[in-house]
């Protein structure tokens, strides 16, 4: 005990602006303060989960075009019917668990992920299976199809959804829930009116030829979305991911067995 004292009465007596106490107690502070941010880290890490598969649920019932403020987001995306798509095969799969299949760690695992040569989207790995939500009418036949899409940009990879009409062509919304791109310019992905425009485009032609186009200057009117103002490595992002998901290495297949009754 008079071991104890004595190091508190020689840290006590040493010099408040001394290097040897500066030193032990910034030393001390911080061991504190990560013991505190890990305990944090671990016993909210949970809830955490929770805010973004809430936040997950949010933004397809915001593309889906049902989504309000107020609304329970649990009970009404519970309308909508998640399934698993092989996209090699371009059918559905019962092989994984859709409510709690994990995309994005899919894409890491070489098992589930096959590694891309031809990669606009700039993405690196392209997952063997994903997660598509269907919502339905009050009849049973469908209304819209969720799918997810995520390709780089400027600064980071852009995570959203794609939603389609029944007609598994025309584009009802397109939305974003994770990205870092530059606030003001290419984070404007996120402005309402620019949005706005995906509503009503239509993705192939009537040859069933993908003609969907990001781009500054109007092609064809149905396909055309505008370029972002001084965002033209994002803008150029969101074209070459949107083509890659609607294309033959993404959801074109399994769109088109879904309309022909194949899926």
């Amino acid at each position: 005990m008079s071991d104890s004292n004595n190091i508190f009465t020689k840290f006590k007596n040493m010099p408040v602006d001394g290097i040897v106490k500066t030193v032990i107690v910034a030393t001390a502070l911080c061991f504190v303060c990560s013991m505190v941010v890990s305990f944090a880290a671990v016993n909210l890490k949970s809830i955490q989960e929770v805010n973004k598969a809430i936040d997950k649920q949010k933004n397809i019932l915001q593309v889906a075009g049902v989504y309000h403020e107020g609304i329970d987001v649990n009970k009404t995306f519970s309308s909508f019917q998640p399934l698993v798509v092989d996209l090699n095969s371009g059918k559905f799969t019962d092989k994984f668990d859709a409510s709690i299949f994990d995309d994005k760690k899919a894409a890491q695992d070489p098992l589930l992920s096959i590694s891309l040569e031809n990669d606009p989207a700039s993405i690196g790995r392209r997952t063997n299976y994903a997660t598509i939500y269907l919502l339905k009418k009050d009849d049973g036949s469908l209304d819209k199809i969720i799918l997810p899409i995520h390709g780089y940009g400027l600064w980071s990879t852009l995570y959203g959804f794609i939603a389609l009409e029944n007609n598994l062509n025309d584009i009802f919304g397109l939305q974003f829930y994770q990205h870092a791109e530059t606030p003001g310019l290419g984070a404007e992905v996120d402005n309402p009116k620019w949005k706005a425009q995906w509503k009503g485009k239509k993705l192939n032609n009537e040859n069933g030829e993908l003609m969907i186009q990001v781009a500054k200057t109007q092609k064809y009117k149905e396909h055309h979305i505008d370029a972002l103002a001084g965002a033209t490595l994002t803008s150029n992002g969101v074209d070459n991911l949107v083509k890659f998901w609607m294309g033959k290495d993404g959801f074109k297949k399994f769109l088109n067995n879904l309309k022909n009754g194949a899926a």
